[in-house]
Order: C-alpha cells, then structure tokens, then sequence
C-alpha cells in the first residue's frame, strides 16, 4: 500500500496549522484530496488523544475562557431544524492560562448549558490547584462552574459594553460598535481585579480565526462532518501548545508549563498518526 513520506504528512500539517484549505493543501503538496482527508481523521484523532493524557495535573493559576462561532456544513439558516447540532453553527469553547499561555482544554458543540457542563467539567479534571477564572457575561458559565469547582474558585466575569454600530447594515454585520466600557463582578472566591480579563482567550479566538481555514469569515473551507472539524482543532491547538514559539515567551506554552521539554517539529507531530 501506497503511503506518504513523514516529510510529506508534515509538510500537509505545515499547510493544515498555517490558515492554508484541504483543497490548497493537496495542490501544494501534490496530493489527493482523500490523501489529506485521512491525515486529518488519522492525525486529528491522535492529537486529541494524547492531549487528553498529557493535560493533568496542570500547575494552572489564571484561566480565561471565551467561545468561537464557526459552521459546519451549511449555515444555520440554511439547515433543517432536525439537521441542527451535527450541522450549521457550531461553537468552540476554549480555555488559555493567562501566564504559560497554554491551551489546556476545548470542545466542540452547540452554545448552550449542557456544552458549557461538558467543556467546565473537562477543564476542571486537568487542574491541579485553586485558579482564578475569568468569562464573558455569558449566563451560561454560572451553573457549571458552580458544579464542577464549588466554592474552590476565585471566579470573574467581565461584561463589555459597546456603543451603537456605525454604517450601513452590511458594514455592521460582523464589527459590533465601539467598546465604550467594561464592567467587573465577582461570581464566587476573591479574584485578583487586575486579574480580571478575557484579553488573552480573546486574542487566542483571533490566531485560531488566522491559522484554521475553517473559521475564516465568509469560508467555502468549512467542515462538512463535525467530528472533522474537532480533529482539524486537535491537530491546530497540538501545533499551538508543543510546535509553535510563543512570541512573547520565546518557549511553546508546553514548555512554559513544564509539559514538554523541547520545541516538537511538524514530523514529530505527524509520526502521531503512527
């Protein structure tokens, strides 16, 4: 049986990490497009994997968590309401360390409380100590951090406010107005008010934007099966946590967090599929 070289498998992880589509992909390293597709399902599932064994007992101290709207398939309004879920809009929700800059956990589904459950639920099992966290306004957060940190949580929200949009519709549909403000209040615990931000997880959702095709605004690189598009995120956040030099750190965020003890390259992350 035919099979690509490590060089290739890394080159088409180079291309899958940098912003580049599976079709650009496959006319870049010459290749089929089903070739790319098994790499995806193959690899994606192996870094999903091995994140979830290597992110415990994580010495965290101040997490930030947001979430990221991209669709799957075709548009929501555009999908039949007994197709929503697995298709239309789907929504990461994400966790960063404010210090190491480390992603420890994400997941993929709809914004709504039982996700909210499922992806707190997750980030508290890989946390070895008390933390300090920070989300947006967003109702559904307060349940589930209750259930799964109790009172062992010094916890935040930061609600921005924003002005009136200017410009015509169109102008208006993806830039809100102007942020006039913010407004800080303490959910549970005693966090640290200088503390209380969403910066960094912000500034994450916008290097996810930039180096995963499926979140382009305005894509044709959209996912067409769910589970893809989780794998595509594995294969990004792996790159991001172990293979790529976080500017201000000058280590990965792996290392940072005492988690890895070298910089990984692409063939390191590719011979995962192995």
């Amino acid at each position: 049986m035919n099979r690509l070289s490590l060089q290739d498998r890394a080159r088409i992880v180079g291309c899958l990490v940098e912003g580049v589509s599976m079709r650009a992909t496959t006319r870049l390293v010459g290749c089929s497009i089903n070739t790319v597709t098994k790499l995806l399902v193959d690899l994606g599932a192996a870094c999903l994997l091995y994140q979830n064994e290597v992110m415990r007992n994580l010495p965290c101290k101040r997490i930030q968590v947001d979430e990221v709207w991209a669709f799957c398939y075709s548009k929501q309004k555009n999908t039949p309401v007994n197709e929503r879920g697995e298709r239309g809009d789907i929504w990461t929700w994400v966790a960063i360390e404010a210090q190491t800059k480390l992603v420890p956990s994400f997941h993929v589904g709809a914004r709504d409380a039982r996700s909210a459950q499922l992806f707190i639920d997750d980030l508290a099992s890989r946390l070895k100590d008390r933390i300090q966290l920070t989300s947006d306004g967003f109702k559904a957060y307060l349940t589930p951090v209750e259930n799964a940190f109790g009172s062992e949580v010094d916890y935040a929200m930061l609600v921005k406010l924003y002005g009136n949009p200017e410009g015509n519709p169109n102008e208006r549909r993806y830039s809100a107005g102007e942020c006039c403000g913010t407004v800080k209040g303490t959910v549970s615990g005693n966090p640290e008010q200088a503390h209380v931000s969403t910066s960094y997880v912000e500034r994450q959702n916008l290097s996810l934007r930039m180096g995963n095709r499926r979140f382009t605004r305005l894509t044709n690189g959209f996912s067409k099966k769910a589970a893809n598009h989780e794998y595509a995120l594995a294969i990004y956040y792996m790159h991001y946590n172990f293979g790529r030099i976080h500017k201000s750190l000058r280590v990965t965020p792996a290392m940072e967090a005492g988690i890895a003890d070298h910089v990984w390259t692409l063939e390191e992350i590719a011979k995962l599929a192995d």
